[in-house]
């Protein structure tokens, strides 16, 4: 990893749908996430390429922003957000009401306390460090936009920051809205642009 290397993250706007508990299920972004998501990047395009998830939600705005700029893009599968199994389009309030303190237990303990089916979060957390190795590696010295989802987000700051992967969901993430992470000598740094808070 060499010096000068910024990458901002980008959280999808709203899928049709609203919100829920997706996962892989491939919604397209209603009309109120398409402009979610042009309002936070405007007219600036400060970025020498694009980088996105595969999903709908991702790949539309993705390709869009992309051809608008004549920025290089490329998308990762290693990029798509964490499977939730038997969670899986299924919505907080319905999650609660099959099993009241289900989500609760989640938050606090996402290791062990995760839905019947749902990809453990060792493996998300590999499958992410590994995508963001490899763009480190390749596009050294660049500045990258990332497009994907809340857990891709999560996952990103935990493995440049060394959060804990217990602590991971305190992160939470707002809809539509920039991280930036920058690399010097291989130190990572966070710049908040309202858009990822830590709960305390």
């Amino acid at each position: 990893m060499r010096t000068g290397t910024t990458l901002d993250l980008m959280r999808h706007g709203e899928p049709v749908g609203g919100r829920k508990y997706r996962g892989q299920i491939d919604d397209p972004l209603s009309d109120k996430g398409w402009a979610q998501m042009r309002a936070a990047v405007g007219d600036a395009a400060p970025w020498t390429r694009i980088v996105s998830s595969p999903l709908a939600r991702c790949r539309a705005f993705a390709e869009t922003l992309a051809t608008r700029h004549a920025l290089p893009l490329q998308f990762d599968d290693r990029l798509k957000e964490v499977g939730f199994g038997a969670w899986e389009g299924k919505s907080a309030a319905e999650i609660e009401q099959e099993a009241p303190g289900t989500l609760a237990r989640f938050k606090t303990d996402p290791i062990h306390a995760r839905p019947a089916g749902a990809e453990p979060l060792a493996d998300f957390h590999a499958r992410v460090a590994m995508a963001l190795d490899d763009l480190l590696a390749q596009h050294a010295g660049q500045h990258v936009l990332l497009v994907g989802h809340a857990g891709v987000m999560r996952m990103a700051l935990a493995w440049a920051l060394h959060i804990p992967l217990e602590h991971a969901y305190r992160i939470e993430v707002a809809t539509a809205t920039l991280t930036r992470l920058r690399f010097d000598g291989g130190l990572a740094s966070l710049i908040f642009h309202g858009s990822a808070r830590v709960e305390r």
